[in-house]
């Protein structure tokens, strides 16, 4: 039995490894999903003790939250799962835009209610800033969404320092979701001393940094989906990428497991940051991600991961 991990300081119990959704419908992310596996793929997730499922109005747009309500409503254990969306795009002939407005968002969580079948929603972020609402009345809004328990718990995802400022003016966040990993870590030095005063947790997006965290790839590798945009991903900066990965292979070696466990392990060892959630587009990759609870890092093995990424 897993033990769960309490959420910051909300009210949400979690496996520390959670499962980030994008994959599940997501079809403007990813080429040739089929809808059947990523349902079959949910209640893997579910059946394996997993409890916190990632997810965004954006993933599809709106696919992922619709199958993965449909799946939880049928394992019938709503209780029991702790669903995780964000809102903000605002979709229309110009393109995406953001929108933060208190209108918008009150609006696009009674949405995300129907799409996710459910009453409530127990974490919801506001995805990405807008360039115009005050962050206070954006996360004030939710407070009222929160009073009246259609929330749980308050969330922001992709804001800087300054907005998250502003956005906990009232003390009101209590979870913000950011680009973290072992290839990109300026989290660390702007938010993370923040997030640690306040008491808020930190949930990282990209831990795997697309799967090039694994060590599964070399420089011949070739990429036809949202990769091929990717800053790690991009020429002389994908063979360093690389060459710092390949150092962690014989600690994974002498430990008779995957790199992706070591890199998993590690952030879990990072005091704002409570649950992780990599994704997966098949069963035996939630598993290998399940795996990481196993993995003992001394404080000596910690200190070289971190040395060999912070070149």
């Amino acid at each position: 039995m897993v033990k769960k991990v309490q959420l910051g300081r909300t009210e949400l119990y979690v496996n520390p490894i959670g499962f980030g959704a994008n994959a599940v419908g997501g079809h403007n992310l990813y080429p040739n999903l089929d809808e059947a596996e990523g349902r079959e793929l949910v209640h893997t997730v579910l059946q394996q003790g997993v409890n916190f499922i990632d997810t965004a109005f954006i993933y599809g747009p709106k696919r992922s939250e619709e199958l993965i309500g449909e799946v939880v409503k049928e394992q019938g254990n709503r209780a029991e799962t702790i669903i995780a969306t964000k809102a903000a795009h605002r979709l229309n002939h110009e393109g995406e835009q953001f929108n933060n407005h208190p209108t918008f968002l009150k609006t696009a969580v009674d949405e995300a209610l129907g799409r996710l079948q459910t009453d409530y929603i127990d974490l919801f972020y506001i995805h990405f800033p807008d360039k115009d609402t005050p962050k206070d009345e954006a996360v004030g809004a939710l407070k009222e969404l929160k009073d009246a328990g259609k929330i749980r718990a308050i969330g922001v995802s992709n804001f800087s320092l300054q907005q998250l400022q502003e956005a906990n003016k009232d003390g009101y966040v209590d979870v913000v979701q950011g680009e973290y990993n072992l290839l990109s870590r300026d989290a660390e030095h702007e938010l993370f001393p923040y997030l640690k005063e306040q008491q808020i947790s930190f949930v990282p997006y990209f831990p795997l940094a697309s799967g090039l965290l694994t060590g599964k790839f070399n420089e011949q590798a070739t990429f036809d989906d949202l990769r091929r945009g990717l800053p790690y991903f991009q020429n002389n900066v994908f063979s360093s990428n690389l060459a710092k990965i390949e150092q962690l292979r014989p600690m994974a070696a002498e430990k008779n497991i995957k790199i992706a466990h070591l890199v998993l392990a590690w952030y879990l060892t990072r005091e704002v940051i409570d649950v992780i959630i990599p994704g997966a587009k098949r069963a035996e990759q939630l598993l290998m991600n399940l795996e990481t609870l196993n993995v003992p890092l001394t404080d000596k093995e910690i200190q070289v991961i971190d040395t060999i990424f912070n070149k």
